[in-house]
């Protein structure tokens, strides 16, 4: 059996939705930080800040965590990176770890960042490193939190997390450098993953997530064509492979299965049924398992 960390905070509500869509649901009250998963594969599950868990799982306290990969290099923790997930706190996707200065500044790089200007940061050691790289010495100052408040009364630079950059446009900030791209990962002891009965525990959880993540960008395609029309839908049809077809009983039409990439459904539909598609039915996936 397995222990697993879960990030409380931003992450916790697209964490909590994807092993509830596993069929891995996490049951608490509120405010519960040690709630249950009914499988028998898990022991203990404990709700964390994301900040601690690499390191909490390098230590082994815990076998697996979820993290994202900005807390890992910025605690640098030594643990295995098991599979990403690619998720943040709206769903899908990745962020990114900025630098930003008020928009009246007239600097529009990192590089041109005065020497000694006050930085506030959720990440002083990345903020080092990548300040050290540039050769500019700064004074660093740590934060717990709405970081874009304070520039440019309390501070000249703020090194912040961002998806789209719009709350710090919002508070009068531009965005002048890029330190790095994160995004969320499973992350696992070095030493429980070498272990054989854990780490087949682990790669079948992981599994589980990983199937959800990959059907949320796909669905399934079910119509039935006529026998005329076949060589053209087919023809216009993307499919994880080849479509499943099958002929329909005492009528000249076959049925039509096929897998295809959810961004592409709005216009793929009308396609189909100009090809002579009819019956067409889109239907939502739950997992895909490779």
């Amino acid at each position: 059996m397995i222990t697993i960390a879960l990030p409380k905070g931003s992450l916790e509500e697209q964490t909590l939705l994807l092993f509830r869509e596993a069929d891995l649901e996490v049951k608490r009250s509120d405010r519960d930080y040690n709630p249950m998963i009914a499988d028998s594969r898990i022991a203990k599950v404990k709700i964390l800040r994301p900040q601690e868990i690499p390191r909490f799982v390098e230590m082994g306290y815990f076998d697996v965590g979820i993290s994202g990969l900005d807390w890992v290099k910025e605690s640098g923790a030594r643990v295995r990176e098991v599979a990403r997930l690619n998720y943040s706190k709206t769903g899908e996707g990745t962020v990114k770890i900025v630098v930003a200065v008020h928009r009246d500044e007239p600097i529009n790089d990192a590089k041109e960042i005065r020497p000694n200007s006050r930085i506030t940061t959720e990440y002083p050691e990345l903020t080092r490193e990548y300040f050290g790289r540039l050769g500019i010495p700064v004074q660093l100052f740590h934060s717990f939190g709405a970081s874009e408040a304070k520039v440019p009364d309390l501070m000249d630079v703020v090194v912040d997390l961002t998806e789209t950059g719009t709350t710090l446009r919002r508070n009068g900030l531009k965005i002048i450098g890029q330190i790095m791209e994160s995004y969320t990962m499973i992350i696992a002891n070095r030493e429980s993953f070498e272990d054989p009965a854990k780490r087949k525990a682990i790669e079948e959880i992981v599994t589980l997530l990983s199937g959800v993540m990959e059907a949320r960008r796909q669905v399934l395609l079910s119509m039935n064509v006529p026998t005329s029309a076949m060589e053209t839908v087919i023809s216009a049809l993307p499919a994880m492979k080849k479509p499943t077809v099958s002929r329909l009983h005492g009528i000249d039409f076959y049925s039509v299965q096929t897998v295809v990439h959810k961004q592409d459904v709005n216009t793929l539909i009308p396609s189909l049924k100009a090809a002579g598609a009819e019956d067409i039915l889109e239907i939502p996936i739950t997992k895909i398992v490779r």
